[in-house]
């Protein structure tokens, strides 16, 4: 995580610390006060009908938070394609492709056979989807409805996902559904940038479910709501692999010395995650969200690795890593969903296959 970005997250999140850093945060109070002004009037023009929104004729899900970043977006959306697969229900995915460099009006980064662009042109997480689920079609749009109005011309695909679109309120949808962290739900309760929220609260009564993430089974966290709520919490996958493609075990890297490295929103989550599940973390190493690896990054983290025995990462940075040269074993750990009071999550999603075969079946 870049120093400006931690120092960011630890002034929202803990307080400012010194005069200096409560008269910079005021400042950022009243930013927030101006993108707050920004928000409502978004909001009310969709809400009064003054800026339109595309009905598409394929149900249409969207996947999102109520904060900037760290709620476990991506293992989400990869858990609901798998699980479409197994009830038989074709996908495709639309996202911005935020950090990425594409500035195309829709890039098609699968059309079912894995991925055709690389992650620094489509963005981490289309890219990592894609290489998962290469059956599904991903797209990237900054407009989600140019890429609608393509998969509508498509053959075979039932549900749409739209990726971190909670805010992107130009498509309708048939199910909104919304993450957040069960530990910080909404940061210190303040709008960017003198918080985390990209949107009041409030925004939440336009959603169908709510998902709490990182949720403790032995102590629940509580978040007042009238809306459905699902619980849910990651762990690291026993399965670890080796840049090279060689699998292990995560047990088998047990009481070895590693260095851990993550681009990603919330690093230290996946850091205590390791430490959880038994690994010596000699040191760690932050990147800023969408970090863009190259050959001198690698130097710079084996150098500090120099008394570690391997480095291990997650699979969002993994898919930057192609083509870089490494003189230390790095392996890649990816995250799974435990889910519990799920029968909220189930039933929507139960619904939205009921809606697909009745279509087929007309």
């Amino acid at each position: 995580m870049g120093r400006l970005e931690q120092f960011h997250r630890r002034l929202v999140l803990a307080g400012p610390e010194s005069g200096l850093e409560r008269l910079f945060f005021a400042v950022l109070v009243g930013l927030s006060w101006i993108y707050g002004g920004v928000v409502f009037l978004r909001d009310f023009f969709y809400r009064v009908g003054f800026l339109p929104v595309y009905k598409a004729r394929i149900p249409v899900i969207a996947v999102g938070n109520l904060s900037a970043g760290g709620t476990g977006k991506t293992p989400f959306v990869d858990f609901l394609l798998g699980w479409f697969t197994t009830q038989g229900i074709s996908t495709a995915v639309v996202s911005r492709g935020y950090g990425g460099s594409f500035t195309g009006k829709v890039g098609v980064v699968s059309t079912g056979n894995g991925p055709q662009m690389i992650a620094s042109v489509c963005g981490d997480e289309p890219y990592l989807l894609s290489f998962k689920h290469p059956q599904t079609l991903v797209y990237i749009a900054p407009r989600r409805r140019d890429a609608l109005k393509l998969l509508e011309l498509e053959q075979g695909v039932d549900v749409v996902l739209l990726d971190d679109a909670f805010q992107h309120r130009q498509v309708d949808r048939d199910l909104d559904i919304v993450l957040l962290d069960a530990a910080r739900p909404l940061g210190n309760g303040r709008l960017l940038p003198a918080g985390l929220l990209r949107e009041k609260k409030s925004a939440l009564s336009r959603a169908d479910l709510l998902v709490l993430t990182r949720t403790n089974r032995e102590r629940p966290e509580m978040f007042a709501t009238d809306l459905p709520v699902c619980r849910s919490t990651h762990r690291l996958a026993d399965r670890v692999t080796c840049l090279e493609g060689e699998p292990t075990t995560l047990q088998a890297l047990v009481g070895q010395r590693c260095l851990a490295f993550a681009g990603i929103a919330a690093p230290e989550q996946f850091y205590r995650a390791l430490v959880e599940a038994g690994v010596s973390l000699q040191t760690t190493c932050s990147f800023t969200d969408h970090y863009v690896y190259t050959q001198q990054t690698v130097q710079q983290l084996e150098e500090k690795a120099a008394e570690a025995d391997f480095l291990i990462t997650t699979e969002k940075d993994a898919v930057k890593l192609t083509g870089l040269s490494w003189r230390k074993p790095c392996y890649v750990t990816q995250l799974e969903l435990d889910f519990w009071d799920d029968a909220p999550l189930f039933d929507q999603l139960q619904g939205i296959v009921k809606k697909v075969n009745h279509e087929k079946h007309q």
